[in-house]
């Protein structure tokens, strides 16, 4: 039975449903079944029609489906109740079927509970991508996949809404035109939309839904402001219930949203009744998002309402703040939204914000001066907001050029108290400061000054974290990453590398939360993690993270990032030589547009040179190498290169000479790895002169430095595989780490038979793979405890575990259990 529109009375309801069921079971027509159908009455009872129902139904033969349409436009207040009894005791034999534009309220929950109640709701009856394939394919319309889905995301999956597509679609010249420009608007839908819900509302609702259709999402305080009425809260929860077009956007239901074809006819509706309304409505809008602090919807409703001047001044003002809270991006779409007419001074810190995103630092300099001389003639109060805004600029625009001096000089205030007096002073000051901490502690970690680079970048996340400012600390956490691979790096530091990847990994866990995953500001920590997957031989899986790194830097162009980005990529190619003499050419170009030096440059320039030579091209390694500053020539790095080109003309004992100071520990070196690298290089040598003893002894003290942090990468670049091929196994103290490299330098992996010949073991979960990684060391327990910043006896407790799975009973099993298995060396092949 269907339930007629506007039904108030129950008696007529109950009456219906029960000629309907005696007609379903033939009651109705046959004498001899039960009595007469009753006739309307004064005193109707409700409760004994619904027995009167009940008792109907448990006398049909058979199964019996009742149905009830249209439930919704059953308005009697008393009839739910009664109707929840009948449905909560039909007899077995019966099935009840509901269909409703809107939730009635029955007490249907124990049958919720039970199991016996199935509910098919608005998100169920949406078609899926699909299904609208299928629905185009059936009324024989050639849509692309493309246009299928941007048509299924317009309509959000409507039945009638793709109906009504689907009939304009058919004998269409330019389908893909159709479904690019169909919108609320298109004739059929709005003609729809209109009869179907618009003109059903009341019209204090037709009011509410015309002035808030020019929101992306509304609240009740905002609906409010904008009608000028109280309670529209209850209206948008009432039309949500409705299935009106209305979903709420969180669990609390206070915030909501239309569907998109509706919201198109309701703005096109808004500017053909009410267009003088439109710029007013903006512009309350904009004063409420302000007041809330959700400055990019204040900027963008101000622009909507045509307030050009405004929307300048507002976007300046807030610039800062903005950027810090990672919206950058949605900046620069706010500023392409002004006309070309308005290029406004006041724009003018905004553009240079954007460009130094982007890495444009010639014209966010250019851009930075206009703004510094706009600031100079505005009124006070808001020269301490651009004032603030500019300082931060000249900071990161220093660091970014390498000019640490610079950087320094900024921020002498580090120093002093806080200089303002209001609340909106002291947490400007805070910002800054914050700021400062990370454009200093970075421009020390790429000039390797540290410690100092360390502390002031962990001072800047602690404060970014207790001000509430995520991509500050976001940005603080990747450059700490890069800087601290450095930290101790003059001797080596057990599991630094395993550390500095632990470091990476929480700063793209924190970036990711926000959704910065692929970021410029994450791009220090990303390449990080792959630098140190390169330096352990595990090639393949740095290659995947550097595909992710060049996404996150795809908008930016500075010459700072982009250049660790192709040492970093050189690196990745060190068994492919020429790749990786394009690529430190690429760094080397960059570098020289820095100010000042930065932390791998002599590193940079040894393999660039060691590299040119290793291709024959030793002539001009040469005349770079000439061309290099005293101070530059110096370093072990150098050296380490001078070497590497003595080896490829043939002068073994020049080699010697120039690896003389890097292995006596005269000369400055970056870190430990290019002792390890200089040990290798003399190896070479001293092989290449006959002297095999000297060779195996230089190759065995390369492994014994590379052992604690399980080094590959050294022996790829310097091209060693038969220098440790020829080192006897059974002399060697470093058997398990040599048969690791040689299989990454081979691109190897172990045979399949060795394998089958081992007995299976349980896999280690990744908290007992980083435990596992320590037990070749001689640390303690409690030291273990300390490196993974957990207690003792969360490591003994790993540590059973281990030795179970591994099944063996003791430490130095377990070592020769995992290195039979590649629990130590997993996952690493050549490149």
């Amino acid at each position: 039975m269907r339930v007629p529109r506007g039904q108030q009375d129950a008696q007529q309801f109950w009456l219906a449903l029960l000629g309907a069921v005696r007609h379903a079971i033939g009651a109705d027509g046959n004498a001899d079944i039960g009595e007469a159908a009753p006739a309307a009455t004064p005193d109707f009872d409700a409760s004994a029609m619904v027995d009167r129902v009940l008792s109907e139904l448990a006398d049909a033969r058979g199964g019996v489906t009742l149905v009830i349409d249209d439930l919704h436009e059953l308005l009697s207040p008393e009839a739910p109740t009664q109707l929840t009894r009948l449905l909560t005791s039909l007899p077995p034999q019966t099935h009840a079927i509901l269909t409703m534009r809107h939730d009635v309220r029955l007490r249907l929950h124990r049958l919720r509970l039970t199991g016996e109640l199935a509910e098919i709701r608005a998100a169920d009856l949406r078609f899926s991508e699909r299904e609208t394939r299928e629905l185009l394919d059936a009324s024989g319309i050639a849509l692309s996949d493309s246009g299928a889905a941007l048509l299924h995301r317009r309509s959000e999956g409507w039945a009638a809404g793709l109906r009504l597509a689907a009939l304009s679609l058919v004998g269409h010249p330019d389908p893909e035109r159709f479904v690019a420009e169909f919108s609320g608007s298109h004739r059929t839908v709005a003609e729809y939309l209109i009869a179907e819900m618009l003109e059903r509302q009341p019209p204090d609702v037709q009011d509410l839904l015309l002035r808030t259709s020019l929101l992306d999402r509304v609240n009740g305080e905002l609906a409010d402001l904008l009608t000028g009425r109280p309670s529209s809260e209850q209206v948008l929860l009432s039309l949500e219930d409705a299935n009106a077009f209305v979903e709420s956007l969180n669990p609390e239901r206070t915030w909501f949203r239309y569907h998109h074809l509706f919201a198109d006819l309701l703005r096109l509706e808004l500017r053909r009744t009410l267009p003088e309304e439109v710029p007013v409505l903006h512009r309350r809008a904009a004063g409420w998002f302000t007041v809330q602090g959700q400055v990019a919807e204040a900027v963008r409703h101000t622009q909507a309402a045509g307030a050009w001047a405004d929307a300048a001044l507002l976007l300046a003002d807030h610039a800062f703040s903005l950027t810090l809270d990672g919206q950058a991006q949605t900046m620069q779409a706010l500023v392409r939204a002004f006309p070309p007419g308005e290029d406004r001074p006041e724009l003018a810190l905004v553009r240079a914000m954007g460009d130094l995103v982007q890495g444009r630092l010639e014209q966010a300099a250019a851009h930075l001066a206009v703004a510094e001389t706009y600031a100079a003639t505005t009124t006070p109060e808001r020269r301490r907001r651009l004032g603030v805004a500019i300082a931060s600029l000249r900071l990161s625009l220093a660091r970014r050029r390498g000019h640490l001096a610079g950087v320094v000089e900024n921020v002498r205030f580090l120093d002093s108290p806080v200089s303002g007096q209001s609340d909106e002073d002291i947490a400007l000051d805070s910002d800054l400061r914050a700021v400062a901490l990370m454009n200093l502690g970075t421009a020390e970690a790429w000039s390797l000054g540290l410690p100092d680079a360390v502390r002031h970048l962990r001072e800047g996340a602690v404060l970014a974290r207790e001000i509430g400012r995520p991509y500050l600390e976001v940005g603080c956490l990747a450059q700490l990453s890069f800087a601290y691979i450095f930290h101790g790096a003059d001797t080596p530091k057990l599991d630094a590398f395993a550390t500095t990847q632990r470091r990476c990994r929480e700063a793209m866990e924190l970036a990711e939360r926000y959704g910065w995953g692929t970021e410029p500001v994450i791009a220090p920590a990303l390449m990080t993690l792959v630098g140190t997957m390169v330096w352990l031989g595990e090639f393949d899986e740095g290659e995947r993270w550097l595909r992710r790194t060049e996404r996150a830097l795809r908008t930016d162009t500075g010459p700072d990032i982009r250049l660790l980005l192709h040492q970093t990529a050189a690196m990745l190619h060190a068994g492919r030589r020429r790749e990786a003499l394009e690529e430190f050419g690429a760094a080397e170009h960059l570098a020289s547009r820095l100010e000042g030096s930065w932390a791998l440059a002599s590193q940079m320039t040894g393999w660039l040179l060691a590299t040119q030579a290793r291709l024959g091209l030793p002539g001009e390694a040469r005349s770079a190498l000439a061309a290099l500053d005293d101070e530059r020539a110096g370093s072990g790095e150098i050296h380490n290169a001078r070497a590497a080109i003595c080896l490829t003309e043939g002068d073994a004992e020049g080699a010697l000479g120039a690896l003389q100071d890097v292995l006596g520990g005269t000369t400055p070196v970056l870190g430990y790895v290019t002792v390890v690298e200089a040990h290798l290089l003399a190896g070479l040598a001293h092989r290449e002169l006959g002297d095999q003893r000297a060779a195996n002894q230089a190759a065995e003290r390369a492994l014994a430095l590379a052992e604690s942090d399980r080094l590959v990468l050294p022996f790829a670049m310097t091209g060693s595989a038969e220098l440790l091929e020829a080192l006897p196994r059974h002399q060697t103290a470093h058997a398990a780490l040599l048969t690791d490299i040689l299989d990454v330098l081979h691109g190897s992996s172990p045979a399949a038979e060795e394998q089958a010949a081992l007995p299976p073991a349980e896999e280690l979960s990744p908290t007992e793979l980083r435990v596992l990684r320590f037990l070749p060391t001689n640390l303690s327990r409690p030291e273990i405890a300390g490196e993974l910043s957990v207690s003792p006896n969360t490591v003994s407790t790993h540590l059973r575990s281990i030795y179970a799975k591994l099944q063996v009973r003791d430490r130095s099993s377990a070592v020769k259990r995992a290195r039979e298995l590649r629990l130590l060396a997993a996952g690493r092949r050549t490149r």
